[in-house]
């Protein structure tokens, strides 16, 4: 039996009626289905709907699934994303027409598209102007279909920048808000849904809602790291602090696990020297340090050509520090004394200094590469999981020492984070342990390989991966999460179920919303 939550068991068998209803209809919902877009054409808006050219709407980075919707909304207000929620709403929950917000279209698994229904492109609210507010707690309101990227070469004008960041700036606000928003400054500074003042949301019902932690706080906290299933997010306040100038950016190799973590550990904690801190596993890599010499400086190059990793699991930490140019003699005072308080292999320290930008935007320069050589759109079949720190060795001993034999379908990020500066009345679901690691599998599939490197075999070995954590009682969460039952989404909010249900039925009552997330299927989404 599905859950219930309080006031909801005497409607359990109108429910199930409903459900019969509904599923006998079916095909005279689907030959009503051409006169909604008729229905769409009426609405008075600033934007546009296309109800022809709507094939991009049906792809994602993901490149995996594809479902085209109906129209694709162009808003060029705020008021319009509400109009057409609004209509969908009121059209009921019979007619199944859903609604999708896609920002730069970079979901894994269809979640900004919309099956037969209509997707909102937020990239279309680009233009409402970007405000940046200096002073003591400075801050920048922005589109929730705004690019990153963007937010930063307009911030730095004032000198200022955001604290937290994902490793890929090519991503609008809205996308990364409604799941967390995290890369090597979260130890630091938290996810990018712990650095938000403000957000406006339009609702499942189609109300326009201004929400903070002291205004309609409720709805604010659902939001934020909310998979998009309470509402859209169409414009946000992010916190800002003084942007450096510059960084050192810093690598070095590990070949013992439990060294690496320790330091890796030692780096999050207290007052750490580091404003960023990563790292990712290396597994029978031909050429390493060679392959780094393009952007980084061996700090021993004679021992660093010597070194050879074929046929190892070997274990890279990458650490940044921010500076200006006039405390360069200080930085490089603290980073010598901060390395040599770590147990790496000494050959394999490198170190270069790039401008703050190039240094965050780094991943769009490999993105160009992998366009130019017809690499970059193919499926993407990623699994991201944030493991407690007490099972991330048994983890690494199972995982990389049997499951996987070469990391050569892509980087495997690996690195702590401190679970204080995660605000836990956000949706996103994270372990209970203080700390906590995030594991991102980011794996490219070669087309029509049947090989190690297709993507069958990708996905075996996600699921090895993901039974193993289950089997050995691992407490692991997905970050991303995509689940195809009610009773695996349930599983993944654990305690947090019922609060997460609550907030549906109060802010997406019908459903409407991020339909490739598939937790609620209508018309029984709450019961």
């Amino acid at each position: 039996m599905l859950a219930s939550f309080p006031g909801q068991n005497n409607m359990l068998v109108l429910r199930s009626f409903m459900i019969l209803f509904f599923s006998c209809i079916t095909i005279k919902i689907n030959l009503c289905f051409p006169s909604i877009p008729s229905s769409l054409k009426t609405l008075s808006i600033d934007g546009h709907f296309d109800f022809e050219q709507v094939e991009h709407a049906a792809k994602d980075f993901g490149n995996r699934y594809s479902y085209l919707p109906l129209a694709v909304l162009y808003p060029k207000s705020v008021s319009d994303v509400a109009t057409t929620v609004n209509h969908v709403w009121q059209i009921g929950g019979g007619s199944e027409l859903k609604v999708a917000a896609r920002g730069h279209g970079h979901s894994l698994q269809g979640q900004a598209q919309a099956h037969r229904g209509v997707v909102i492109n937020m990239e279309s609210l680009q233009g409402l102007k970007m405000q940046v507010h200096t002073g003591n707690f400075p801050y920048v309101d922005v589109s929730g279909g705004e690019l990153w990227i963007n937010i930063l070469r307009q911030s730095l004008k004032h000198g200022l920048a955001p604290k937290s960041w994902t490793d890929y700036l090519h991503l609008t606000v809205g996308g990364t808000l409604s799941n967390a928003g995290i890369s090597g400054q979260a130890f630091r500074h938290g996810p990018q849904i712990s650095n938000v003042y403000q957000l406006e949301v339009v609702t499942g019902k189609g109300e326009v809602v201004n929400c903070s932690e002291k205004q309609n706080s409720d709805l604010f906290y659902s939001v934020l790291g909310g998979l998009g299933q309470f509402g859209i997010i169409t414009r946000a306040r992010i916190s800002l602090e003084p942007a450096p100038e510059m960084v050192k950016w810093i690598r070095m190799v590990y070949t013992d696990f439990a060294t690496f973590t320790r330091d890796q550990e030692k780096l999050i904690s207290g007052q750490s020297t580091f404003n960023y801190v990563e790292g990712f596993v290396i597994i029978n890599r031909t050429g390493l340090l060679n392959n780094w010499r393009s952007s980084f400086n061996p700090q021993d190059p004679l021992q660093a050509s010597q070194f050879k990793s074929d046929g190892r699991t070997l274990f890279c930490l990458e650490l940044a520090k921010y500076f200006n140019h006039e405390d360069m003699v200080l930085v490089n005072q603290e980073i010598k004394t901060s390395l040599s308080q770590l147990n790496h292999i000494p050959s394999t320290l490198f170190i270069s200094e790039v401008p703050y930008m190039e240094f965050l935007d780094r991943v769009h320069i490999s993105e160009i590469k992998l366009r130019s050589r017809g690499l970059w759109e193919v499926p993407h079949p990623w699994l991201n999981l944030f493991i407690p720190k007490s099972k991330i060795h048994s983890f690494a001993q199972e995982v990389f020492g049997n499951i996987l034999t070469d990391t050569s379908s892509g980087p495997i990020l690996i690195y702590p984070v401190n679970k204080s500066k995660w605000d836990n009345r956000t949706s996103v679901v994270i372990p209970e342990e203080d700390v906590f690691y995030l594991v991102a599998f980011l794996s490219s599939a070669v087309p029509s390989s049947t090989g190690n490197d297709g993507l069958e075999q990708i996905l075996i070995r996600n699921k090895r991966i993901l039974d193993y954590c289950e089997i050995a009682g691992l407490g692991v969460k997905q970050y991303l999460p995509h689940f195809s039952t009610q009773g695996e989404w349930k599983s993944h909010f654990g305690p947090h179920w019922e609060a997460f249900i609550r907030r549906k039925s109060t802010y997406d009552p019908s459903a409407i919303l991020a339909p490739g997330q598939r937790i609620f299927q209508k018309p029984i989404a709450y019961s």
